[in-house]
């Protein structure tokens, strides 16, 4: 049976998924909403609003659409999963992603920290503050040591983390957030952190609204702009599978202390989840904490997970929105796979669009290049982002991996073209 299927999202994640979507056998008409100049080559982009859910239904109807997969955050946190659920003439359709009250788990770092200590996850002691206890919030800062983590509580597209090294700069982001609303209503509200010194992972889990659930790749990002990670936060500068530092130990404890407790406080709380949890770990002495939850597959880390974890992606999808994953056979491949990206001059600042796009014929079957922010005109490829091209490849080693994506990156170029150089520097790839 051939299945006509919906992807919603325009970046790097959305391309990797359509890439795996597209190679399925029972892949029929792929529509991407609205896509860039990458999924166009293996599949229909449509202009639509998808905040307009009407239009959505109606397009839906029109094409005999039998699956919908959400890609990013905003949709999942406005609601779209609510509305298809409470429409009649949807009900048929499957759907892969949580509704809005679940989506609070990353749509409020204050819920999703409220929701770890009802459950006993690891994470890290914090305390929250309003726009209007701003004093409070300063005077909190005096009562810590530094360094100081302070998030925006709300939404702010992967940059609302600041881990401040001194007071004057905590106090700085602090007024920056709750008085200037640096990012709006998101910033309305602060978490502020105790410090957690380690090393960071991510673990993405499948959900299908029962106790079944997949977990998938390990994967490891690079957050900061500067090499080093050094400079403001990014949406993700690169990514590296699997993480080398994990062992067969540190499995177990992720998937006993954070996993299974994840997945019972979603049930317990009757939430309709049938998606991806992702869970970002802080590794302290070989123990994990959650320093965040996400509600969708991570972007850039879906550039390698997806590529490691093999199965009729098709199927997947549907097995996570019927409850069915118990039934869905998949593998995890062993070779590794490494993505860097190539971002725009000035991100994730105000950056430049438009720049022509050259050089990017892929090598070998080992190498993919998957699109963020882009758009053809004319046919010229043009950036059209602050992220704009994930050059992921396969390696018998991380190393061997990243050796082909730099060597990928390097026959590429658009004007102001700007990557890291270091990703997996704090790694033993070997």
């Amino acid at each position: 049976m051939k299945h006509n299927i919906l992807l919603i999202g325009s970046g790097g994640r959305e391309h990797a998924m359509t890439w795996r979507i597209a190679q399925s056998e029972s892949c029929g008409s792929l529509f991407v909403a609205p896509g860039n100049a990458g999924t166009s080559a293996l599949a229909t982009n449509i202009e639509i609003d998808i905040n307009n859910h009407q239009a959505l239904k109606e397009f839906c109807l029109t094409h005999t659409i039998s699956l919908v997969v959400v890609g990013p955050e905003q949709p999942l946190v406005d609601g779209i999963v609510d509305y298809f659920k409470s429409e009649n003439e949807l009900q048929h359709i499957a759907v892969v992603g949580p509704d809005s009250k679940a989506s609070q788990l990353e749509g409020s770092k204050e819920f999703a920290k409220e929701f770890m200590s009802k459950y006993s996850i690891p994470t890290a002691a914090y305390q929250s503050f309003e726009a209007d206890q701003l004093e409070e919030a300063l005077a909190y800062i005096d009562q810590i040591q530094a360094p100081y983590v302070i998030k925006a509580d709300g939404l702010a597209a992967g940059k609302g983390v600041v881990i401040a090294d001194d007071t004057e700069t905590a106090k700085g982001t602090l007024i920056s957030f709750l008085k200037d609303k640096q990012f709006g209503e998101a910033s309305s509200k602060v978490v502020i952190e105790e410090f957690l010194k380690g090393i960071e992972m991510s673990c993405f889990v499948a959900v299908d609204g029962t106790e079944n659930y997949i977990i998938l790749p390990r994967a490891k990002d690079y957050k900061r702009i500067g090499e080093g990670d050094t400079g403001p936060n990014t949406g993700g500068m690169g990514a590296i599978s699997p993480v080398p530092f994990e062992n067969e130990a540190l499995s177990k404890k992720i998937e006993e202390t954070i996993v299974k407790s994840t997945v019972k406080g979603i049930l317990s709380e009757g939430y309709h989840y049938r998606g991806f949890v992702f869970i970002g770990l802080m590794i302290v002495e070989q123990n994990p904490f959650v320093i965040e939850y996400n509600v969708r597959m991570g972007d850039p880390e879906t550039q390698v997970v997806f590529p490691r974890f093999e199965t009729d992606y098709i199927d997947f999808f549907n097995a996570i929105a019927s409850g069915k994953l118990n039934e869905l056979k998949h593998v995890e491949i062993h070779e590794a796979a490494t993505t860097v990206i190539a971002v725009s001059k000035g991100y994730p600042q105000s950056y430049e669009k438009g720049k022509t796009i050259v050089g990017l014929a892929v090598i070998d079957d080992d190498r993919i290049v998957f699109h963020a922010g882009t758009k053809t005109d004319n046919e010229k490829l043009l950036s059209n982002g602050g992220r704009v091209l994930a050059f992921t490849s396969y390696g018998q080693s991380i190393q061997s991996a990243l050796d082909k994506s730099y060597e990928q990156l390097s026959k590429a170029s658009f004007e102001g073209m700007t990557f890291r150089k270091d990703i997996g520097f704090d790694l033993e790839t070997e």
